[in-house]
């Protein structure tokens, strides 16, 4: 029944393709204006609305430049409490500068990490502070076309391809499937780990990268869970009972992955970029005394963490252990030294190319 009701939504996605469309008709044809910096500007972002693994990827870029370069991220700040241009200092919290940015700021202290809804505008303010900078980091910039970045990354989900999905709302598509044809790499996210070629080769044929664009495969790995308030690390029993609480747009891989090595894993699911309250805190707590199993534990996601990290006096007076498992990217075939070529050359061209116009 639901199925043929979407149907309805059809004309509708339609329309606002159509919109996009011609936005995007607009900066191609430089009667919308883009801004270009000279210096090197990564764009990471999906043509999807979320849950296609983009901010571990992020977080690989921040990992594999910071040891050269002084980084900085740019974010939006989503559903975060404050407006404008904003960068992240010590007493910053997720209210201030959204989860995603606070992870950066939480996870990578030596690095700038700062927020702005108007990213072209945004980019001088972070110079004007930071003129050390060297590398600027866009975050879920791939749709925000006033900047022109200098490479573009667009993450895709091996389970939901761009290729097989529709614009919003019959789909999840931000816009038409051709503003792949804008990004420098594709990414295929969250692949299963023993991917074959064969099927890599597959997945190839129908996205069809053009002649400018590389291809690369990648899957999550789960390192170690550690406690939310303390960060010691956390052995988990197999016969354990696990409460998986988060708020995140595809918990599914999460589950997958605990379901592997446990039996008796239950989700709590909220929003996506959820603020947790006193009353939700309760329910964690009353759904955790329920739970099958001895010992019991609570896993969350790092970007829920940072949003619980609100409540940490709550948490901790109501002795609630929530054990943070953290996610990296991996790639697969043995790509990351091609990937990690791929990135340098072009930080490299850039810095040589505005070191010659100086």
């Amino acid at each position: 029944m639901w199925r043929y009701l979407n149907y309805l939504l059809y004309p509708f996605s339609l329309l606002y393709g159509l919109v996009l469309w011609i936005r995007n008709r607009l900066y191609d044809n430089g009667l919308l204006t883009s801004v270009e910096f000279d210096l090197p500007v990564i764009a990471v972002g999906n043509l999807s609305v979320g849950g296609t693994g983009k901010t571990p990827h992020v977080e690989y870029l921040i990992r594999l430049l910071k040891g050269q370069y002084n980084i900085a991220t740019l974010s939006r700040g989503y559903n975060r409490r404050t407006k404008g241009f904003l960068l992240a200092t010590a007493g910053t919290t997720a209210a201030d500068i959204g989860d995603e940015p606070m992870q950066f700021h939480q996870k990578f202290p030596d690095i700038t990490v700062c927020v702005g809804e108007e990213r072209m505008l945004a980019v001088p303010e972070l110079l004007g502070d930071r003129p050390e900078t060297q590398v600027i980091l866009l975050d879920d910039a791939f749709q925000h076309r006033s900047i022109k970045p200098g490479m573009n990354l667009m993450v895709t989900d091996y389970s939901r391809l761009f290729t097989r999905d529709h614009v919003v709302p019959f789909g999840r598509l931000r816009e038409g499937r051709k503003g792949y044809e804008r990004a420098s790499g594709i990414i295929v996210s969250k692949c299963p780990p023993g991917l074959s070629r064969q099927e890599q080769d597959k997945i190839r044929a129908e996205i069809q990268p053009l002649p400018h664009q590389r291809l690369f495969f990648t899957t999550l790995s789960y390192g170690r869970p550690f406690d939310m308030l303390t960060n010691e690390t956390a052995e988990i029993p197999a016969d354990a009972g696990i409460l998986v609480v988060c708020g995140i747009a595809r918990p599914d891989p999460l589950v997958q992955h605990l379901l592997q090595r446990h039996k008796n894993v239950h989700l709590l699911s909220f929003p996506d970029h959820y603020y947790y309250t006193q009353k939700d805190l309760d329910k964690i707590k009353l759904e955790l005394d329920q739970l099958d199993g001895a010992p019991k534990f609570i896993i969350t996601t790092e970007k829920d963490a940072v949003r619980l990290h609100l409540l940490r006096e709550r948490i901790g007076h109501m002795q609630l252990a929530f054990k943070v498992m953290p996610v990296e990217v991996a790639f697969l075939s043995g790509e990351e030294e091609s990937f990690n070529s791929f990135i340098f050359d072009y930080v490299a061209n850039v810095m040589l190319t505005a070191e010659n116009d100086a």
